[in-house]
């Protein structure tokens, strides 16, 4: 075979990622280091908007997060009863999310893995739950994502999404991503530019800003973030 050839969309798709930063070193970097001034490092209870969902009678059976970091949401849901996968590609962020969950004496299946290779039965979760994720993928892969989480859901499934707004990071364009060569520290969506993604394959039940949470609090919240939940049509 031609090296560097584009014979396929995989093809084509990992010329694009080699275009940008790896993101595992990144984030394994990132989590290297729990003394860190970071908002979500200092909090071990869930999001303001999770518990909100959960308060107003959503009831998942069997849960994939989806960049679970140092497992805060994906701990919250399995004391509410949830058999939870939780992924994460940075093996620091999973080891310090086993030590809390065996802390609270949790079940939780952290597994060390891109959401774009983790194995799972078609159609098997209730709600997938992404805190931080998206902001940080590349316009390209956000497809695949996209792919993914429709394959992953039930029938009628939710998901729910936690990203930047353009308080929390620039509203750079797909196409400027690859002019520039990188994401920055996040891509910030608009209203619209949100809605544009996934109304075509999601009903909307909920769409604002998260709420800013004083701490020290039981639960976590910035307003520069979204909160969104969805059903699957």
């Amino acid at each position: 075979m031609t090296e560097e050839a584009i014979l396929n969309y995989d093809d084509l798709f990992n010329m694009l990622d080699n275009l940008l930063r790896e993101p595992k070193e990144f984030w394994e970097g990132f989590y290297s280091n729990r003394d860190k001034e970071i908002p979500f490092f200092k909090i071990k209870g869930p999001d303001e908007n999770l518990v909100e969902y959960f308060e107003n009678g959503l009831k998942p059976t069997r849960v994939l997060e989806i960049g679970c970091g140092p497992g805060r949401n994906a701990i919250y849901m399995a004391q509410k009863g949830c058999k939870v996968d939780a992924l994460d590609i940075s093996q620091n962020a999973i080891d310090w999310a086993i030590e809390r969950a065996k802390e609270d004496q949790v079940d939780i299946n952290f597994q060390c893995q891109s959401l774009f290779s983790f194995f799972f039965e078609p159609n098997s979760y209730d709600f997938v739950y992404d805190c931080g994720l998206l902001h940080h993928i590349a316009p390209h892969r956000r497809l695949t994502y996209l792919e993914v989480i429709k394959k992953a859901l039930k029938p009628n499934g939710y998901l729910g999404l936690v990203c930047f707004n353009t308080d929390g990071a620039v509203d750079t364009s797909d196409w400027e991503v690859y002019r520039a060569g990188s994401l920055n520290r996040g891509i910030g969506y608009t209203e619209k530019r949100l809605k544009e993604v996934f109304t075509k394959d999601f009903d909307i039940i909920s769409f604002r800003g998260m709420k800013k949470i004083t701490q020290p609090s039981e639960f976590f919240g910035e307003e520069f973030l979204w909160t969104i939940l969805m059903q699957m049509k």
